[in-house]
């Protein structure tokens, strides 16, 4: 987000001044990342890249520093990093930038606040309520974005809430499937009210899965024991009801599912709703199309190309529609079809969410 003076446009944010009318940045917030794993490292790409973000600090016990270096700089999804990355003592150095980088497994023991980290992208995947993630305060940090849904924190996804952030110390960017979801339910419930809906969301393979067949983490779901690499695998996920927790009027209105796979990244949401009013297939698309372009630009995307999945790899929007995929069995029967790069565009709100609470 960067378009208007500083407090005018956290003020007032705008999504569609915010990523494509840039003027000058009048300051840099200072994150620190908790976990370097997937989104970790994304997290910290897609700040590096920001004109109003920059990362200060990283901790994970699990890495050495060059290690660390290494992994950022080389990925099998999103290609290798196109500047310099280097690593010197106990920092990581991206395009000149120094990084600090901590191994403390205890979350009140990262010093935070000697390096200056305003912000922490808490992405362990382990510290997701409001009491273990609030122990990075201890550390110095002022706020703490958990990068997962919480189970007591809570959620924002830009676009949709955000304007609602109240101050709160702790909160969760929610998940990938939800900042999918969250824009288009938004859009076809504020146009047409949705009466109720079920999502099924195919999603790309993740670092929870197994290569080859063994045993489920957990040992409750016993699918997620088989091998990601030639199944497809239906799994369960609280995407569609979170977005009652951003949008509180589709309370109870919306649940889903999964289906895994075997693909490194880009997931696709099928959301089929029964809107109250009736609308033709035509005009839902229209509507969509237009808070693409207004209201949600940067965030939502529309297509109408005969598109795969390859084609959104590190598309930063959050959500884009397919408007020649959508279906529609009668004027108030709909089934809405949007892709998403289930890292890329979740890392860059992430980010944009930092900087979008940093003065309030």
């Amino acid at each position: 987000p960067e378009s208007l003076p500083f407090f005018t446009y956290f003020h007032n944010f705008n999504v569609e001044q915010s990523h494509n009318h840039p003027l000058p940045s009048t300051m840099t917030i200072s994150i620190g990342i908790n976990g370097f794993g997937r989104i970790g490292r994304l997290v910290c790409r897609a700040a590096m890249k920001h004109d109003e973000a920059t990362v200060v600090a990283v901790n994970d016990p699990f890495l050495t520093v060059d290690y660390a270096a290494y992994q950022f700089k080389y990925d099998s999804t999103h290609g290798i990093w196109d500047g310099e990355v280097s690593h010197e003592g106990d920092c990581l150095i991206v395009d000149g930038v120094k990084i600090k980088f901590f191994s403390e497994r205890d979350p009140t023991k990262i010093p935070w606040g000697s390096v200056g980290a305003k912000t922490v992208c808490e992405s362990t995947g382990v510290f997701t309520t409001e009491a273990k993630a609030k122990m990075h305060l201890d550390g110095g940090a002022e706020r703490v974005i958990i990068s997962a849904p919480s189970a007591d924190a809570p959620m924002y996804v830009m676009g949709v809430n955000n304007t609602e952030y109240g101050g709160a110390k702790i909160l969760s960017n929610a998940s990938c499937t939800t900042n999918c979801l969250a824009p288009v339910a938004k859009v076809i419930h504020e146009n047409f009210g949705i009466v109720e809906g079920l999502m099924t969301t195919i999603h790309a393979a993740t670092a929870t899965q197994m290569v080859v067949d063994g045993a489920a983490k957990g040992g409750k779901d016993w699918r997620a024991g088989r091998s990601s690499l030639n199944n497809l695998l239906p799994s369960s996920t609280g995407a569609a009801k979170a977005v009652g927790k951003v949008i509180p009027s589709l309370q109870g209105k919306l649940t889903g599912m999964a289906v895994r796979v075997p693909t490194p990244n880009v997931s696709l949401v099928d959301l089929t709703v029964r809107t109250e009013k009736g609308v033709s297939g035509e005009e839902m698309m229209k509507v969509l199309k237009e808070a693409s372009e207004t209201t949600m630009k940067g965030i939502l995307g529309f297509t109408t190309d005969p598109v795969a999945s390859q084609d959104f790899l590190t598309d930063k929007r959050s959500s884009i529609v397919d408007g020649s995929a959508c279906i529609h069995l009668n004027d108030n029967f709909h089934k809405v079809i949007a892709w998403y790069d289930n890292e890329w565009g979740y890392s860059n709100r992430l980010v944009d969410l930092a900087v979008y609470i940093s003065d309030k």
